[in-house]
């Protein structure tokens, strides 16, 4: 890991944004901006949108919700409804998936740099453009992220 060569501010809407079909992601911090040290993201989603059961090995993902309320599945448990200042921590290795529960969801995830080069892979600078699966599945192959099933009901 090096240091950033340079402090920055991103204000408001100044960031690198992403769209994953209605899923914005603000491009907060990378790789390549904080020297490799870690990698932060802001998502905006809407009621219904959710991700599968899946995992990565060496990517950590961590969860601070700033608006609305998502279900967590992690390993076999039952889903947790994260709200407003929740905070959820999930090691690599650890099989999850989410579902949005409010009308909106506001939240923030700090994670590996690597992982943020796969939600860039997996989105389109377009609001609602499609994403197909073979996108998607190349992605994962190159990330490390595999899909184990679909969220419980």
């Amino acid at each position: 890991m090096s240091m950033a060569t340079e402090a920055y501010i991103y204000t408001h809407n100044e960031s690198e944004l992403r769209w994953m079909g209605k899923t914005s992601t603000h491009f907060l911090a990378t790789g390549a901006l904080t020297g490799g040290a870690f990698g932060l993201v802001e998502e905006q989603s809407m009621r219904g949108v959710s991700v599968p059961l899946h995992k990565h090995d060496n990517d950590v993902e961590s969860f601070y919700i700033l608006e609305g309320e998502i279900s967590f599945f992690l390993n076999d448990n039952p889903g947790v409804r994260a709200t407003k200042g929740s905070f959820v921590h999930i090691p690599g290795g650890t099989i999850h998936g989410f579902r949005i529960e409010s009308e909106t969801v506001r939240y923030l995830i700090l994670t590996t740099p690597l992982h943020v080069e796969f939600y860039r892979a997996i989105s389109l600078p377009l609001f609602e453009a499609p994403i197909d699966d073979t996108t998607i599945a190349n992605a994962c192959r190159k990330y490390g992220v595999e899909y184990v099933g679909e969220l419980p009901v």
